[in-house]
């Protein structure tokens, strides 16, 4: 028994090696590395973390395909911390959509932005191709301004799921002409060429509701009471894009906001870099990430009611730290996978009520959690 299991031992150990150089039909593994600067990260007090007092304002941020493996890369490759692991609670989500053991960010987002299951390709719809109110939808009404911001285009499926009714993420036409019958005060995600290429009447009737800006120093800005935000590039070479505008989009929203706002914010390129089987792009995606989380934890220490909670829609490609210098910021990884899986992924929360969400729970758990905090009653 025991040469049986010091060959296993050494079989597996060699896998990666081993998984290279099989045949096209066979389970492979692509591996990757990267060497980054050390950007640190924010510890808060703690302070408000756990406490009792009211939420009035929640950040869902969502990083797309970010699983424990992009979670290690990252931390790493930054010298060893991420202001997201620097908080204390922490859960984990289950991700199954309705109809499928492995989710798409249809049906994911869709959970997350209703607190209903439903099935891959859907978004903001159920299982019976019929509407369900989002959170802004719920919230709206009650005093609440609420905001999506995303890296991905305003059509893509997790953004969208926050305030579209499409049985199909593919139409993307049908989703940009729900924007303007949205509950959103704000939203920023695309850019200004996209936007420019849908149909004049939606167009029309997006500007007819919100001031479109592609500058955040827009004078439109302040004086707007509905904004669209779109950047010039959502591509890797954007700069502080997703950090800013959380800034931005907390500041506009707490402005706005009669009760208290509600804003998600998604990473999307994490994902994307994990289908390509990119290593370096998904860890400094992953950082970039990590920076919007730090500016949503510093608004909330100095808020004192602001309930920030940090997870995924599903991971994506299996994604594999398989050794670091975190010193030096290097991370090399290996990836079992260029599709989604069907894996738990990590929830990080701070803020008042966050040891509610320190367990195991549905993606559609956190949605009816936040509308309860919020007075929701869903």
């Amino acid at each position: 028994m025991k040469p049986f299991f010091l060959t296993l031992v050494a079989l597996l150990a060699t896998f990666p090696l081993f998984a290279q150089e099989t045949p096209d039909n066979e389970v492979k593994a692509y591996t990757g590395e990267v060497y980054v600067e050390h950007q640190g990260s924010y510890t808060p007090s703690f302070k408000i973390d756990g406490s009792k007092a009211r939420v009035r304002n929640v950040i869902l941020l969502i990083g797309d395909g970010m699983g424990q493996g992009a979670v290690n890369a990252g931390m790493y490759a930054n010298g060893g911390e991420l202001t997201l692991t620097n908080l204390r609670t922490i859960g984990y989500v289950r991700t199954q959509s309705a109809d499928n053991f492995t989710t798409d960010s249809a049906a994911s987002g869709t959970a997350y932005a209703t607190g209903e299951k439903t099935n891959n390709g859907y978004v903001g719809m159920n299982t019976e191709r019929e509407r369900i109110p989002d959170i802004p939808e719920i919230l709206s009404p009650l005093g609440y301004a609420c905001g999506v911001l995303s890296t991905d285009d305003l059509n893509g499926a997790t953004p969208a799921a926050f305030f579209a009714h499409q049985s199909a993420r593919g139409e993307k036409d049908a989703i940009w002409a729900d924007l303007p019958g949205s509950s959103l005060t704000f939203a920023s995600a695309g850019t200004q060429a996209v936007f420019e290429g849908q149909p004049l009447s939606t167009q029309d009737a997006i500007r007819s509701r919100f001031s479109v800006v592609y500058s955040p120093d827009d004078p439109a800005v302040a004086s707007s009471r509905r904004l669209l935000y779109l950047p010039e590039t959502v591509s890797l070479e954007r700069g502080n894009y997703l950090p800013a505008t959380t800034e931005m989009a907390i500041e506009y929203l707490a402005a706005r906001g009669k009760k208290g706002f509600f804003l998600m914010v998604e990473g999307a390129r994490i994902d994307k870099y994990e289908h390509g089987n990119e290593f370096d792009g998904t860890v400094k995606e992953m950082l970039d990430f990590d920076k919007a989380v730090e500016a949503a934890v510093r608004f909330a220490e100095r808020d004192g009611h602001t309930l920030v909670i940090i997870s995924a829609d599903h991971e994506t490609g299996g994604t594999i730290l398989s050794r670091a210098t975190p010193d030096e910021g290097y991370a090399a990884g290996v990836f079992a996978s260029k599709g989604h899986t069907p894996m738990m992924v990590p929830l990080f929360a701070y803020g008042p009520r966050s040891r509610e969400f320190s367990c195991v729970q549905e993606n559609s758990d956190v949605a009816r959690k936040i509308l309860q905090l919020l007075g929701g009653k869903k």
